[in-house]
């Protein structure tokens, strides 16, 4: 069960290493892009391309449905990015189980949004959890963990791709150990529970009081998506490519534009400098800094809000 592109390397590995796969169950066809089109997920392209019979059920825990899973007697369900929640009944359908890949260490970052946040608050690693599912938010207990580092100047874009990336010899990982029967379950501590909510568009714009570590964390934490905005004469900008520039600037102005160098916009903040690598104004291209400025001055000691 799974539905963005995080979700396709796991079904990859599944199939590619002999797994038998009764079906796949992802979202819904939905409108997508600027052309709104009717499109499948990521996860249904390459079912279909496997010859893999797909499920696009609105709600995956309908009695209806759960009849019908539970006439192809499945071993075992995978989930991975699916996008809805799966109640008891269903859970209970499986011999062993649900078994859910996480894109973070739990019980840190449970929900939907776990990269956008590990970034956003700066941390220094991340990783993959494997748990074995049951009613709650990512609550379940931990069967394998995936330790890795998040680069200083890693995006949610970046750290998005690579946790993908490794996600599938991982759950190949996962699987081997409790075929084995090697793996412990052990329950999570709530007491060091944390969350994940959803990346909302109204907290795109930047405060520009906060450090130059807390500005560029948060400015890569929302790129690509929905991608942190500053406001300058009436118009919104989208940055991307952010990072802490050199020294700093104590006594500075938050937001106030330093220069351009070394291929960057530099921009004051409330303690250093941040660079900003790329810009954008919605609805055109994302450009590099040097040519969005050929376009859109933004001269030394303009103010951006």
């Amino acid at each position: 069960m799974g539905t963005p592109d995080f979700a396709v390397p796991a079904l990859k590995a599944l199939v590619e290493n002999g797994h038998r796969v009764l079906c796949v169950i992802t979202q819904p066809d939905r409108p997508r892009g600027r052309g709104r089109k009717i499109l499948p997920s990521s996860v249904k392209k390459v079912a279909t391309g496997f010859g893999l019979e797909v499920l696009q059920p609105v709600d995956i825990s309908t009695p209806e449905f759960c009849r019908l899973i539970r006439l192809k007697s499945p071993d075992l369900f995978v989930v991975v990015a699916f996008g809805q929640i799966l109640r008891k009944d269903f859970l209970n359908i499986p011999r062993w189980g649900a078994l859910n890949i996480h894109a973070s260490l739990l019980p840190r970052y449970r929900g939907a949004a776990p990269i956008h946040w590990a970034i956003l608050n700066d941390e220094r690693t991340t990783g993959l959890t494997a748990m074995r599912m049951d009613e709650g938010l990512d609550s379940g207990p931990i069967l394998l963990q995936e330790e890795i580092p998040i680069l200083p100047h890693q995006t949610a874009g970046q750290l998005h791709d690579h946790l993908s990336e490794i996600s599938g010899d991982f759950l190949l990982k996962t699987l081997n150990g409790l075929s084995e029967n090697c793996l412990d379950e052990t329950p999570q501590d709530e007491s060091s529970a944390t969350y994940a909510p959803k990346i909302d568009r109204k907290m795109s714009f930047v405060d520009w009081k906060q450090s130059a570590r807390r500005v560029s964390a948060f400015i890569r934490a929302l790129d690509p998506w929905p991608g942190a905005l500053a406001r300058y004469g009436g118009r919104e900008i989208k940055l991307f490519s952010a990072r802490v520039g050199d020294g700093g600037c104590v006594g500075g102005v938050p937001g106030r534009v330093v220069g351009y160098s070394e291929g960057t916009l530099q921009v004051e903040t409330g303690k250093g400098v941040v660079q900003i690598g790329e810009l954008q104004i919605p609805g055109r291209r994302r450009l590099a800094a040097k040519e969005f400025l050929k376009g859109f001055p933004l001269d030394k000691d303009t103010l951006l809000s």
